[in-house]
């Protein structure tokens, strides 16, 4: 949900706030350690933009493929309006070193604008959809099919669907496409049709009264589960959530109580054992997080209890990453409470739903103003697009990515010295910690007249940067300049001003101030 403020939970069934009860006991707080899984790091990696918002991501045989609603693309560091090259809709990048690639079709029409990408498990085709009415000079009905390896669209692959697509999974048998549309190739399909690879299609019929926004195959555990706005699928209530048969789209699986009736689907990401769901609500007593559930059994694994409309999530070594606007997440493992600040990446142990320490993040941006709208790995990189212009607080319109490193963030928001002279022969050092991105555990550095004499160490993160000391032993009555810079072991920051300090000789207490203080 959007800029909502409302602190309650969206699950009513027994089973399910059983299982938040259980794990409120772990208290989210600085004094909770991360969990094992190693993160990506927080710094983006230069990254092309586009002028418009970005809804989908693909990755496929070396080549990252991006659609969306937009006119133009340009470089990384270029200005709106700067260098900027024609792309309608979709758009082709080096997956490794993000360059502009010639692979390039217009799909226009009447509000047009690409939704969905989806490649074949061997990478060779591509599916595309949307609302468009033409793909390069040809016509098209929302959904198209691209080979790879020749930037060409299919000719056998072109459904008419009466409305947008939204969503596509593919598998060895079967193109599943969602979205808006109440028939596909003349015959009625309301919200979900399948199609052969070649675009013929399949007796697959189910029936669902609203949008489908979202896909996982998994016809190993004989179940196709899509996610969207919808309240009822085959004359049955489903909230949002439902497992159908890959072959017939008769509903095989049920998570009625997993979600309320003010809380849709977004996205929706598997991997060979659990699947994993992004929710959106309106409304006090919505669900807006992220959920875990075993393919083979359909029973929850965690469940956590973030607010802040989750649009993406993409899946990586152990890591959900997931792109919203989360808020409140004061009950998830390492999660924060509600401050001035609203956090659009969260990386989640795909374990125990425990909120690892990395955190980049974009403004809210253009459009609906829900910053990221897509995710996909490719290899080790993770790209993210969406509505964003900033990233990490510099300019960074719509498409962003992250790798495995090197880190070169350093730590946000330097300390500033102050010192008290309580004692003689005795400075005592204060200020307020640091914190980074995709370090949790900082180190200070203290100098005394150009000179390191301590350091010390601590955990932070952006709303829980708690006060700090060193005492520092001189000679009574002697005059210093303290300085303090602080570091992530890769990465420090510039040494704060100088702060100049007169120890006491005696036993009188005094407060030190700084030079400009002193002429006040």
């Amino acid at each position: 949900m959007r800029l909502r403020k409302s602190t309650k939970r969206g699950a009513t069934a027994a089973s399910v706030a059983a299982l938040l009860a259980a794990a409120s006991l772990i208290t989210a707080s600085a004094s909770v350690a991360d969990s094992d899984e190693k993160t990506l790091t927080a710094d983006p990696l230069a990254t092309w933009q586009t002028d418009g918002i970005v809804w989908s991501i693909e990755y496929a045989r070396g080549v990252v493929y991006v659609g969306g609603t937009f006119n133009k693309v340009r470089p990384p560091g270029a200005k709106p309006g700067q260098r900027e090259v024609a792309r309608k809709n979709f758009a082709a990048f080096d997956a490794v070193t993000g360059k502009l690639l010639s692979c390039a079709h217009r799909f226009t029409g009447a509000g047009s604008t690409v939704r969905a990408l989806k490649a074949t498990a061997d990478g060779r085709m591509l599916y595309i959809g949307g609302s468009f009415a033409k793909a390069g000079k040809a016509r098209a009905s929302h959904a198209v099919a691209l080979n790879t390896a020749s930037c060409s669209l299919r000719k056998d692959f072109r459904p008419r669907l009466s409305s947008d697509v939204r969503a596509i999974d593919v598998t060895k048998s079967a193109v599943y496409l969602g979205g808006d549309f109440t028939a596909a190739d003349g015959r009625e399909r309301e919200r979900i049709a399948a199609f052969t690879h070649r675009g013929a299609l399949l007796p697959f019929k189910a029936e669902i009264e609203a949008p489908v926004r979202a896909i996982a195959a998994a016809p190993e555990y004989g179940k196709i589960i899509i996610g969207g706005d919808f309240q009822l699928v085959n004359d049955d209530l489903e909230a949002s959530l439902v497992g159908l048969h890959p072959r017939t789209g008769k509903t095989v699986a049920q998570y009625t109580d997993w979600l309320p009736a003010r809380s849709a689907v977004k996205a929706l990401v598997r991997d060979k054992t659990k699947f994993y769901v992004a929710a959106e609500g309106n409304g006090t007593g919505i669900f807006d997080g992220r959920i875990a559930a075993s393919l083979r059994t359909g029973k929850l694994v965690w469940r956590d209890t973030c607010l802040g409309a989750t649009q993406a999530l993409a899946l990586h070594n152990g890591v959900l990453y997931s792109g919203s606007h989360a808020h409140n997440c004061r009950d998830t493992p390492g999660g924060f409470p509600e401050y001035d600040n609203r956090q659009h990446f969260l990386a989640q142990s795909t374990r125990d739903r425990h909120i690892l320490h990395w955190f980049p993040d974009t403004n809210e941006g253009i459009g609906e103003q829900n910053g990221p709208r897509a995710m996909a790995m490719a290899g080790g990189i993770l790209w993210a697009g969406g509505e964003f212009t900033t990233v990490n607080n510099r300019p960074q319109q719509s498409l962003t990515r992250f790798g495995a490193g090197p880190d070169r963030g350093a730590p946000e928001n330097p300390p500033r010295l102050t010192a008290s002279v309580a004692r003689a022969g005795r400075v005592t050092l204060a200020w307020r910690a640091a914190w980074d991105r995709d370090d949790a555990e900082l180190k200070y550095l203290i100098y005394r007249d150009g000179l390191l004499v301590a350091t010390r160490t601590g955990r932070s993160q952006e709303w829980n940067r708690p006060r700090m000391k060193y005492t520092d032993t001189v000679a009574p009555g002697s005059r210093h300049r303290y300085t303090i810079a602080v570091t992530d072991g890769r990465n420090t920051t510039l040494r704060s001003r100088a702060l100049t300090v007169t120890a006491v000789a005696d036993k009188a207490s005094k407060t030190s101030k700084t030079p400009k203080e002193r002429r006040r």
